[in-house]
C-alpha cells in the first residue's frame, strides 16, 4: 500500500492485521443480518468456568469489534495505523506480531483475573435488583446449589464477553512511550502536545481508576492495564534478558 510521492509504505504485519479486523467487523454485520451464527459468542472471549469458553477466544476475540458501529472498530484501528506502523518498523514484523498478540493474550488473562473476582459480585447486586431482595437473600439462593440457583451463575458466566484489540493497542501505545519517551502527541481537544511518556502514564492511570471504581464498567479496563503490563514484561526482557542485544534486541 503507497501513499503519496513518497511512496509510504504500511509495513505487512500492521497492515495484515488492519485487513483481517475490517473484514471480521464486516463478516459479523453480516451473519447477524442473515442468521447464520454470531461471530462474537464464538471467537469473543468468556469467562473462562462458562460453558461457551475455549481457549482460542484469548486469541480471537481481540479482532473483532462492535458491530453496532464503526466507533470501537476505527478507534482501534487508527490507533493501530498511527504507532502500529513505527513499533513494526523499529521491531521488524516477526518481533511486533509476537508482541502484538503477547499484549492481547496478556490482556485478556488479566481480564479473565478481574472476572474472577468481581462476577460473583455483580451478579449479586444484579439479582438483588431485579428480585428486590436482600444481598444475604440472593447469597444464600446462589450458595444453595439448587438447580436455579445453578442455572442462574451459569447464564451469567455466558453473559461476560470481552471483544477488541484494546489490549493489543495499548500495549503498543506503552512501547512507544518506552522507545521514544519525548514523542510529541496531540490528543483532541487539547490544544498542546503531550510527551508520550506522560501519556501513557495518563492513561494508565485513568483506566486503573476506572476499573477499580468501576466507571464505564462495560469497558475492559483491567485488559487495556494487562495489556500495558505484558508489553512491559516483553520489552524489560528484549532489554536486559539473557541473550540481549542493543536496546531492546536484535532487531
Amino acid at each position: 500500500m503507497t501513499y503519496g510521492n513518497r511512496g509510504f509504505s504500511m509495513p505487512p504485519v500492521t497492515l495484515n492485521i488492519l485487513i483481517i479486523n475490517a473484514l471480521l467487523w464486516l463478516a459479523t454485520i453480516v451473519f447477524n443480518k442473515a442468521g447464520i451464527f454470531d461471530l462474537q459468542a464464538i471467537m469473543g472471549m468468556h469467562y473462562w468456568r462458562a460453558s461457551d469458553f475455549n481457549a482460542a477466544q484469548l486469541l480471537t476475540h481481540m479482532f473483532l469489534h462492535k458491530s453496532g458501529g464503526i466507533a470501537h472498530l476505527f478507534c482501534n484501528m487508527f490507533s493501530l495505523f498511527m504507532f502500529g506502523t513505527t513499533l513494526e518498523r523499529v521491531l521488524g514484523g516477526k518481533r511486533f506480531l509476537f508482541y502484538y498478540l503477547t499484549c492481547g493474550l496478556g490482556a485478556a488473562l488479566v481480564q479473565q483475573l478481574a472476572w474472577e473476582f468481581t462476577w460473583e459480585d455483580e451478579l449479586v447486586k444484579a439479582l438483588a435488583a431485579l428480585n428486590h431482595s436482600s444481598y444475604d437473600e440472593i447469597r444464600a439462593f446462589l450458595n444453595s446449589g439448587s438447580a436455579e440457583a445453578m442455572e442462574s451463575i451459569s447464564s451469567f458466566w455466558n453473559y461476560h464477553i470481552a471483544i477488541g484489540a484494546s489490549g493489543a493497542v495499548f500495549g503498543i501505545l506503552l512501547a512507544i512511550a518506552m522507545l521514544f519517551p519525548n514523542m510529541p502527541l496531540y490528543i483532541i481537544p487539547i490544544p498542546f502536545p503531550i510527551k508520550a511518556k506522560y501519556m501513557v502514564i495518563g492513561y494508565g492511570l485513568i483506566e486503573f481508576f476506572f476499573g477499580v471504581t468501576g466507571t464505564m464498567s462495560r469497558v475492559g479496563h483491567f485488559a487495556h492495564l494487562g495489556g500495558m503490563l505484558f508489553g512491559f514484561l516483553i520489552l524489560m526482557y528484549w532489554r536486559y534478558g539473557k541473550g540481549s542485544r542493543g536496546r531492546y534486541g536484535d532487531y
